[in-house]
This record gives structure tokens, C-alpha cells and sequence, in this order.
């Protein structure tokens, strides 16, 4: 019962406080996988202590108990305790959480089966024919064995070759074919790994069997981008690869075949569904540190064995312990590091730039140099002129605005997420003809009219203050589609947050509250 499950955790945080405490409250949010605690203590001098004492078992208790007395798979719950011995619990499902890390305030899920479409799904096709050649994949990786054996005195056991029915029903499981030079290495040897262990072939990588390809590449998170969560999600960039336009822009497709693994959730994958200047069965980087934007490898299994090949003849490699590591230098992506200011060149691949705690206003106008940009953060910076931002690629826009407007941005046809601070305030008009713009930060933003808000049909996320909320939902001026929402005030409660995203429409009428007192007191 939650009655007996909450009262531990009240007593371990009372046993536990400071000195001089006036309340404690404490937020977690819990599910299936565990749970997650933030919180601390209010002193009598008005300092706050961050940090609650480890609470695990007993919260692991109550989470239970919650979700055996109202079926929630995961929750969002608050525990506010004083030194008298009373203590409060409201508790809901996670429809409505607290924003931790570095969020703030409290986090409303609306449509929780909504998801934004990933750039790549909109990406005009490839019509090139495959480069590869089955015939010269098939030689050069017998050169490349050959070429190994030389090096490490023996040649390297590999599993027996896969039938032709075998790699049939693969693609049959897959519901693609295999590019043919890859089709043709495995009726050489069924991937890399046998009894003794992986041979690492495709530079540090093992060559997947067919069974571990099909799992590989229709296991979770391969197939379609892991959804990370609004927090994350609203004003995410995914970047093109290099060469551009070769590869689509999302984090997982279901065209992208993975046959190698780095053992550490990051794979190499033929690619059968190239974006317009990529070819069918071009080898790409994808898994784990890809969500954010797939890498281009070699236009086919041919050519990098054929890269590999180079390498061993140029001695571009290192022996350890019977294995053969490939060097070569690695690729830098389009992405400038954090600075205060902008960089004197703009290389015209740059795709990502973040600026932090510029000395004044940042010109822009030399990003015009960068014709890919995406995303550019100015992080306690501003700038008075967006107007180089107007004829960029840019998707992601956080900026403060110093006196300047927003007319820069009317119409334009990339911008997906804005977060806007200001020093005066701004007329939003000029985003109603932005049209893939959905989602919207205005909590530092003074804002002339935010009746305007309603006319944003295509907007799925918006962050505001609690006063800036009042007056959007008083004026019953929300805009249609909102599928998440953030009130960003650090001192509201779960229960000033339900009371918010009921009337966002939200059913937050199964919300549990109890009320209790320590027998002895808190001391």
C-alpha cells in the first residue's frame, strides 16, 4: 500500500536534514527501468541544499506500490516533508513531469504518440546505380586475406561461406537485398567471428554473420531513430554527412543494412536507401554516436576493400596481440567548438556553430559564408541583426535578440526550433509564415503579443513562463497543435504543474495526493 511505502522515504529524509531546515522536497521519476531523484533541503536562512540521501530502496518501494494501486508503467512524484513530521505526496503518471539536468520547471507530454519527422524522410532519393562490383569485391578481399596472412606470419581462420539459401532468406527477413558485393563476400566466409573470436576484417569492426546482421539491423533503434524525449527532441539537429546530400539525415532507417559491428553500439551499414547524390549499397557509419547524424564511409563494400588494400601497402597499420589495426586519420565533421566569439574563417561545410558569453553583440553576417549551416546557438550572446540568418539552411535558432526583430525570419524555409531571449520586447508576426517551425522557447523573451501563438499551426512544443502562460490560456489563445509543453518556473509544484496541463486539456484527474505525520515528529 502507498501509505506504508511513503513513509519511509518522508522518515530517511528527516533523519538526513540539515541543520537548520525549513522543508524538503524531493521529485522523481519512476518506471520499469528505475528511478530518477532530485531535490534537497531549505534552510531557515533561505539557502538551498541540493542533494537527498540515497533513497533507492525505499523510492523502488513506493514506485511499486503506485503503480500496483493505479496501473502506472511510469510516474512522476513529489515529496514534500517538514520538521514538524508532516509530509505531502502528489503523484500522476509521467504524462506531467519535473524537468531535471539543465531543464527547468516542469514538462507537459500531450500527444505522447507524436513524433517529428526526421529531415531524412523528406530527402529527394538517389537515382545513381551501385558501385559496387561483386567480381572485384570478391578478388580484393581475397587480397586483402592474403595481405593479412603475410603480415601476421599465418592466414586467419573464417567461418564456412553461407548458402545461397541462407543469404535468400536473410534478405527475405530484411525485406531488401543485400548489395551484391557484400552478397558476394558472404558466400566467402558467414562474417568474421568463429570459436576463437571475432578477426575484426572492416577496421576494428567484425564482420557480422547473417544471423547477427538481420538482428543488427532490425533490433531497436536501427530501423527508426530512438525517440530521446521532448527535452531533447524539440530542437534537435540531425547533420548532414560528408560528402552532402550522400546519406539521408536521420538516426536509423530501415534501408540501412548493418554487416559490422565496433562492439560498442556503433556499426558500419550498407545503405539501400542513398539521399540524391548518394549510390545504393554505399557503406555508412550508424548505431550509437550517429543519432545525431550518420557518416559517409566509400560509395561500396569494393572501393573500401579497396581503401584497405591501400593502407597495408602504404604500412598504414599496427599488429597487437594477432590483430591488424588500419590507420588513417579521421574525418572532422562540420562543427565549429564552443567559443566566444565567431571564427575568423567560416569553412563553407560548417554545419553546427555555438558561441558562449560573447564580450558584445555578434555580427552574423559572416556565417553567409557557411551555406549548410543548421544549428546556431548564441549562448549568453547576443546579436541585434538575424538577417544573414534569412538565406542559411539553419533549423535550429537560439539567440537573444538585442533590440532587433524578427522580420528575418518570415517565411523562412528550414527553421524547425527557435529559442528566443530579448531585451526588448518582440513581435512574433513574422513567424506565422514559417512553415516546418514546431517548437518555440519564449521564457526569456518579453513577447508584445503572444496571442499570436495561435495562428502557429504546425508548432508541437512550447516552452513558456508561468506568467506568459496565464495570459495565453486566459485569453484561450494556445496554439492547436501542441504535442509537449514546459513551464519553466524552477518554484512550481507537481501540483501548480497538473493544475497547468489540465488546462492544456490534459486528464490529470487520476493524480494521487496523501497526507500524512511521523509519529515522532521529524526529529
Amino acid at each position: 500500500m502507498v501509505e506504508q511505502a511513503v513513509r519511509p522515504v518522508a522518515e530517511v529524509i528527516a533523519a538526513k536534514a540539515p541543520d537548520g531546515w525549513t522543508d524538503a522536497v524531493l521529485h522523481c521519476q519512476g518506471g520499469r527501468d528505475g528511478a530518477s531523484l532530485s531535490g534537497g533541503y531549505r534552510c531557515g536562512d533561505g539557502s538551498w541544499r541540493s542533494g537527498l540521501p540515497r533513497l533507492w530502496s525505499e523510492l523502488r518501494s513506493l514506485t511499486e506500490a503506485l503503480s500496483q494501486d493505479h496501473g502506472w508503467e511510469a510516474m512522476s512524484l513529489e515529496l514534500r516533508t517538514r520538521p514538524s513530521g508532516e509530509y505531502r505526496l502528489v503523484a500522476s503518471d509521467d504524462a506531467v513531469h519535473r524537468v531535471t539536468g539543465t531543464g527547468r520547471g516542469f514538462r507537459a507530454v500531450l500527444d505522447p504518440g507524436h513524433r517529428l519527422t526526421r529531415p531524412g524522410m523528406r530527402q529527394e532519393p538517389g537515382t545513381a546505380g551501385p558501385a559496387g562490383d561483386p567480381e572485384l569485391a570478391v578478388a580484393r578481399f581475397r587480397a586483402y586475406l592474403e595481405r593479412r596472412s603475410a603480415v601476421l606470419g599465418h592466414p586467419e581462420e573464417l567461418p564456412p561461406p553461407a548458402t545461397e539459401d541462407a543469404i535468400a532468406g536473410t534478405e527475405a527477413r530484411l525485406g531488401r537485398r543485400l548489395p551484391a558485393d557484400l552478397r558476394a563476400l558472404y558466400k566467402i566466409a558467414d562474417g568474421d567471428h568463429t570459436d576463437l573470436g571475432p578477426r575484426y576484417l572492416f577496421q576494428g569492426n567484425t564482420w557480422l554473420s547473417l544471423e547477427y546482421l538481420v538482428k543488427a539491423s532490425t533490433g531497436y533503434g536501427a530501423a527508426e531513430q530512438p525517440w530521446s524525449g521532448w527535452g531533447l527532441e524539440w530542437d534537435a539537429v540531425i547533420l548532414d554527412a560528408d560528402p552532402a546530400e550522400t546519406v539521408r539525415r536521420c538516426g536509423g532507417h530501415p534501408g540501412w543494412l548493418r554487416f559490422a559491428s565496433g562492439e560498442d553500439g556503433n556499426y558500419l551499414a550498407v545503405d539501400t536507401a542513398p539521399a540524391r547524390h548518394g549510390r545504393p549499397g554505399q557503406v555508412i557509419r550508424t548505431g550509437r554516436d550517429h543519432n545525431r547524424g550518420p557518416g559517409y564511409v566509400a560509395d561500396s563494400v569494393t572501393t573500401l576493400l579497396g581503401h584497405y588494400l591501400e593502407l597495408l601497402d602504404q604500412g598504414a597499420y599496427a599488429t597487437e596481440d594477432d590483430y591488424i589495426e588500419l590507420l588513417e586519420p579521421g574525418r572532422a565533421r562540420g562543427r565549429r567548438p564552443d567559443s566566444g566569439s565567431l571564427p575568423d574563417d567560416i569553412p563553407p561545410g560548417l554545419q553546427s556553430i555555438h558561441v558562449i558569453d560573447a564580450t558584445g553583440p555578434v555580427d552574423l553576417a559572416p556565417l553567409g559564408a557557411a551555406r549548410s549551416l543548421r544549428r546556431v546557438h548564441l549562448n549568453r550572446a547576443a546579436t541585434a541583426d538575424l538577417t544573414p540568418v534569412r538565406e542559411l539552411p539553419v533549423e535550429s535558432l537560439r539567440v537573444t535578440l538585442d533590440g532587433g526583430d524578427l522580420t528575418p525570419l518570415a517565411g523562412h524555409p528550414h527553421l524547425a526550433s527557435l529559442e528566443l531571449a530579448t531585451t526588448a520586447p518582440a513581435d512574433l508576426t513574422p513567424l506565422r509564415t514559417a512553415p516546418r517551425l514546431h517548437g518555440l522557447d519564449l521564457a526569456e523573451a518579453e513577447v508584445a503579443e503572444l496571442a499570436v501563438l495561435s495562428e502557429l499551426g504546425g508548432l508541437r512544443y512550447l516552452s513558456l513562463t508561468r506568467r506568459q502562460w496565464d495570459a495565453l490560456l486566459n485569453e484561450d489563445r494556445t496554439p492547436p497543435a501542441l504535442a509537449a509543453a514546459c513551464l519553466t518556473d524552477t518554484d512550481s509544484t507537481l501540483d501548480e504543474a497538473l493544475a497547468w496541463a489540465a488546462r492544456l486539456g490534459l486528464d490529470t484527474g487520476r493524480a494521487f495526493r496523501l497526507t500524512g505525520t511521523l509519529e515522532n515528529g521529524a526529529g
